[in-house]
Parts: structure tokens; C-alpha cells; sequence
């Protein structure tokens, strides 16, 4: 399965969004995105994807990280990108029950989902920048 990630950052800060209880990986913690329709090109689909679930408009940038993650016997290839809002930055979401900004120091603390987890730590490390 194909995913895609917005990865937000403000200076030292990243924004981070915990599953809404009820769903797949509910109360983990996870960067906003969604599944690529068939042929939709991944930017096109993380614009599409998190214009619905936060209700911003974003510019996609680099790729963070692109790995492989099985999930209950499931591959799940998931790229996080980094983005930038173009407008207000993000502080609600149809899918998450928080949407919370958190120095990167402290993302190794929250209890993310699996697929996640590559990109958290490239973030906390020094040497990831947009």
C-alpha cells in the first residue's frame, strides 16, 4: 500500500496529528496524508489529501523519507514529504482528535505509528532540514 505525509515544520517545531480513536492506529501519533488515487502523482495527492483532512492549501518541497513498513502483514511504503501551508498553518483535522506542534527534541516521546516512525527519527536528528 502506498501512503503519502506531510511532514510541517516552524523553526525547530513539527506539527504532529494523533489518530482519532476508532480508527486504524487510533490514539498513535502521525503526520497528516492519505493514499494516492490510481495514477495520481504522490504531491498531487498529499495537496488533495491534506486540503480535506486539515483544510489547508500546501506547497509540497523535498522528500523526507520514503521506507517500508509491514503493518499486520501489510507493506506499507509510506513517503513523507515536507510541506509548507499556504496560509494559516493547520489546527484542525477530520481525522485526528489533536493537531499539536511539538520541538523536535520531544518526537522520539510520542507514541507514533509504525509507518511513521523512519521519518521521526530523520526529523530528530540534526541533519534533516526542509
Amino acid at each position: 500500500m502506498e501512503v503519502v505525509a506531510a511532514v510541517f515544520t516552524d523553526g525547530d517545531r513539527v506539527l504532529a496529528c494523533r489518530r482519532r480513536q476508532g480508527l486504524a492506529a487510533g490514539g498513535r501519533w502521525e503526520f497528516p496524508g492519505g493514499k494516492p488515487e490510481p495514477g495520481e502523482p504522490p504531491e498531487a495527492a498529499l495537496e488533495r489529501e491534506i486540503a480535506e483532512e486539515l483544510g489547508v492549501q500546501i506547497e509540497v518541497g523535498a522528500l523526507l523519507d520514503r521506507s517500508t513498513t509491514m503493518v499486520a502483514g501489510t507493506p506499507i511504503t509510506l513517503a513523507c514529504y515536507f510541506v509548507r501551508a499556504l496560509g494559516d498553518p493547520p489546527s484542525r483535522s477530520s481525522d485526528h482528535d489533536q493537531v499539536c506542534w511539538f520541538a523536535r527534541e520531544r518526537l522520539r516521546w510520542l507514541h507514533w505509528a509504525d509507518p511513521d516512525l523512519p521519518a521521526v527519527r530523520r526529523l530528530a536528528s540534526a541533519t534533516a532540514a526542509p
